[in-house]
């Protein structure tokens, strides 16, 4: 027997054929992605860091004066209740006359009373001094990083030492009058 040769090729052997290579792909395709998709998802931050990612803080047990620190991404936070004094001494100085320019404005962001920085000196790494009362403050009533002279005023703005920049304010906000949530939310 003879078969019949369709120049123009078999409708229904091409539709059939391209079925098979799309369906095939297809399979292939979401088969590679299950397959790869634990290795994608294993580069995710694990949970345990995620809830690093922000802190809450309590506001209301801290007084007029007063400071602490929390930690939030393995840093020191500083938060200071700044008084009136404070504020006058931080918004006195001229910004241009700083080696890092920076209003008081623009480092107590939403309440001109709390001051919130990275307790990180900017020189080396260091800790400054001026969180307890008993601590030097050093020449500008802020903080004082004693391993190498770095004197930082109430609004820990660099003034005096080798710090190349003032101490860094993380992204904040207050949740409530007595609360404020620093770094973003998980």
């Amino acid at each position: 027997m003879s078969q019949a040769v369709n120049p123009g090729g078999n409708a229904d052997g091409d539709s059939r054929r391209d079925f098979l290579l799309y369906a095939t792909a297809t399979v292939g395709a979401v088969g590679t992605a299950l397959a790869v998709w634990p290795f994608i998802d294993s580069m995710n931050p694990a949970k345990d860091v995620m809830a690093l990612a922000s802190v809450e803080v309590d506001l209301s047990p801290v007084e007029v004066g007063q400071a602490i620190t929390v930690v939030w991404r393995g840093k020191p936070v500083f938060v200071r209740h700044r008084t009136e004094k404070d504020i006058e001494q931080a918004r006195a100085v001229d910004p241009a006359t700083l080696p890092d320019p920076a209003t008081d404005d623009e480092r107590a962001i939403h309440k001109p009373e709390w001051l919130v920085m990275i307790g990180i000196c900017t020189h080396l790494g260091c800790v400054p001094k001026g969180q307890k009362p008993s601590d030097p403050k050093g020449d500008y009533n802020g903080w004082f990083c004693v391993c190498h002279g770095s004197h930082y005023d109430t609004a820990g703005r660099i003034r005096k030492g080798p710090a190349p920049l003032n101490l860094p304010v993380p992204e904040y906000a207050f949740l409530d009058d007595t609360t404020i949530q620093i770094g973003q939310e998980a």
